[in-house]
């Protein structure tokens, strides 16, 4: 996209209130590769609005609905991965190859193996077999707020909005700031694959922003947040007045313990993993 200044709110790429630019650095070269925006309440009131407007609609679809269309995201994500491969390298510093690979292709693994489990579960049952006329009936929780880390964008994109899309959640997207162009790349594919307006919004931010701004969002239902543990405290204090659901991943690089007694296998994978993805990985020892 030629303006990364801009955020997607309600089907289109707007700009933002109030300019804040942020610079984000590509950290194999240690040059600026784009000028963000950070958002501010304006856009962040817009964009949950948006969500909230879009919801009554959007979670009535049917499964088959909105496998179609998830389908069709599948279709544009693999079409367009090397533009995707290059945008997280060229924010984040994973090798290319390994971009193309592991990094990029997770989101394609994730949005078919959610497709996958879309297609085989049932949103209404039984009870059981002695009460065949009581129900249990899974709904779409509400708005969503996703705010994703940097060391593994696509990986935590798809498995946050992917899901959210296939139960009839609408959702803000807040991505790193450090790494953003992969998300807003994954905006264009959810605008190309003809996702209603407002299902899908996304807004750049940094925590204390944006961050807590949908944390704290009284037309928030939900926030999902992978990141540090200190992050994910301030977030569960910050929605606690609202009592929205909150689900947190947090931390990881817990260290290997080696016995003389391990086994060759683990000690080698230990090692692997100390250097997969410069060791930039929640399994990381």
């Amino acid at each position: 996209m030629s303006d990364l200044r801009l955020f997607y709110i309600d089907g289109s790429w707007v700009a933002p209130v109030q300019s804040n630019d942020f610079e984000v650095i590509n950290p194999s070269t240690e040059e600026v590769c784009g000028t963000i925006s950070l958002g501010g309440e304006a856009d962040t009131n817009a964009a949950v609005e948006a969500a909230r407007q879009a919801f009554d609609s959007w979670s009535q679809t049917s499964k088959d609905e909105r496998i179609v269309l998830l389908e069709k995201l599948l279709s544009i994500y693999n079409s367009r991965a090397d533009e995707m491969a290059l945008a997280i390298s060229t924010e984040m510093g994973a090798p290319i190859a390994l971009s193309r690979t592991a990094q990029c292709g997770a989101g394609a693994a994730h949005i078919k193996n959610l497709i996958r489990a879309l297609k085989g579960y049932e949103f209404e049952r039984p009870l059981s077999e002695r009460a065949a006329d009581n129900r249990i009936i899974h709904e779409a929780v509400g708005v969503c707020a996703l705010i994703t880390p940097w060391n593994w964008p696509m990986n935590q994109v798809t498995l946050k909005v992917v899901a959210a899309l296939a139960t009839g959640c609408t959702m803000v997207l807040k991505p790193s700031e450090i790494s953003p162009l992969s998300s807003m790349l994954f905006a264009e594919m959810i605008d190309q694959a003809g996702f209603p307006a407002g299902v899908f919004n996304l807004v750049n931010g940094d925590g204390l922003g944006v961050g807590s701004q949908l944390s704290g969002h009284p037309e928030v239902d939900l926030v999902s947040f992978t990141g540090s543990t200190r992050a994910g405290i301030a977030i569960s204090k910050n929605a606690a007045d609202t009592v929205k659901r909150v689900a947190l991943e947090l931390g990881g690089k817990g260290a290997n313990i080696v016995f003389a007694d391990a086994d060759e296998k683990a000690v080698t994978r230990g090692v692997r993993q100390c250097f997969n993805n410069s060791g930039q990985s929640c399994n990381a020892p």
